[in-house]
């Protein structure tokens, strides 16, 4: 009886959230190494679906760069990397573009079809929601350094992408963008998320990861639950912020900048840490906002 009590309190705090959220678009990045393990990946594509089922709109878009790193070992190749960025060659392009599109991506989509919902792939070999142009990093003396076939987002296709949801579908989509001769560019997953968010002026960005949040010291206490951007950018200037935090926080910064209410960053390792993020009035990883206004909502 008592566990039969607890589980009714959870869905009376869900309930709130559920219909405030009804019809909300949230935009929802995974990658790290929950990609590498198939149970704690179901359990959060079973979180969106049951965003999907309450009346929520979920986009999700995710990386796969653990497993490209694999398939290019495999086929002879070492990857190299130039600021945190993957050289990509048409060799490379042509691994990640089969990895992201043709085992990843298409392995998620069946997950969700599978359970009743619907899903679409949207990438580079089916309709394409991305568009971008080559990136160029900053050298030495204002050097450009060529790093391959990666570029930036510069146009979404946002009509699609809200038309989709509004049918209650699900666009699934990897970061490999169409620019504008037609050729095809590696993303960043993170960066796409954000201007993704942005375009479709989602209310929530989920950052969904290997790691707890953002912390603000060496331990495990100094996770924080609630920083604005200004606090972010402290943090970034501290050092405390490195590595492959800077383009969650980055991708944070371009929603937010563009209206998207809140962004966060949780570790999908953790069962139904989605849901838990999303309909609790703690959550369990780090939110940002442009602006505090209070704590969890």
């Amino acid at each position: 009886m008592h566990q039969a009590i607890q589980k009714a309190d959870v869905l009376i705090e869900a309930h709130r959230y559920i219909r405030r959220f009804a019809g909300k678009t949230v935009v929802v990045k995974v990658g790290g190494s929950i990609m590498d393990e198939p149970k704690a990946l179901t359990g959060l594509l079973l979180d969106v679906c049951f965003m999907d089922a309450v009346g929520m709109r979920p986009i999700i878009v995710h990386g796969g760069g653990k497993a490209i790193s694999r398939a290019m070992g495999e086929a002879g190749l070492e990857a190299q990397f130039v600021q945190g960025r993957r050289y990509t060659d048409e060799r490379t392009l042509a691994i990640v573009e089969h990895v992201l599109a043709n085992d990843i991506n298409a392995s998620m989509v069946k997950t969700i079809n599978d359970n009743a919902h619907h899903a679409m792939p949207l990438h580079s070999l089916t309709s394409c929601a991305i568009f971008g142009k080559r990136l160029f990093l900053e050298g030495d003396e204002g050097r450009k350094i060529d790093i391959g076939y990666v570029g930036e987002v510069d146009h979404v296709n946002a009509e699609l992408l809200n038309a989709l949801v509004a049918s209650q579908v699900i666009p699934v989509i990897a970061p490999i963008a169409r620019d504008g001769s037609g050729g095809k560019l590696n993303i960043n997953a993170d960066s796409a998320a954000g201007k993704i968010a942005a375009a479709v002026k989602a209310e929530k960005l989920v950052l969904v990861s290997d790691t707890h949040g953002i912390r603000t010291g060496d331990s495990d206490d100094t996770l924080a639950s609630h920083l604005t951007k200004t606090e972010v950018e402290g943090l970034i200037d501290s050092g405390a912020i490195d590595g492959g935090m800077l383009p969650k926080v980055e991708a944070a910064f371009t929603a937010l900048e563009a209206g998207v209410t809140k962004t966060h960053i949780i570790d999908g390792r953790i069962p139904h840490s989605l849901l838990l993020e999303i309909f609790s009035s703690t959550g369990i990883g780090t939110e940002v906002v442009l602006a505090s206004e209070g704590g969890q909502d």
